[in-house]
């Protein structure tokens, strides 16, 4: 089944990455699919600084919505 995971979507990782120090919750942005279930992602403050890249597995992250659920 095709992840539902996609290029340049927030996301907030459901598990701890330690070897990358980052903790479960925090937000970064899918920068590259590596693989049909893997992705890129880059962890930045809020001032647009990276911290941290990291290639994550998709069940290790929720898609964060910023918009109203469509009714369909």
């Amino acid at each position: 089944m095709p992840s539902e995971v996609h290029y340049l979507d927030a996301v907030a990782l459901t598990e701890p990455i330690p070897n990358h120090g980052l903790q479960r919750g925090q937000v970064g942005t899918v920068v590259e699919v590596l693989d049909e279930d893997v992705f890129e992602v880059e962890f930045s403050d809020n001032e647009g600084q990276g911290y941290a890249i990291a290639a994550v597995r998709a069940d290790q992250l929720l898609v964060l919505h910023h918009e109203p659920a469509e009714n369909g």
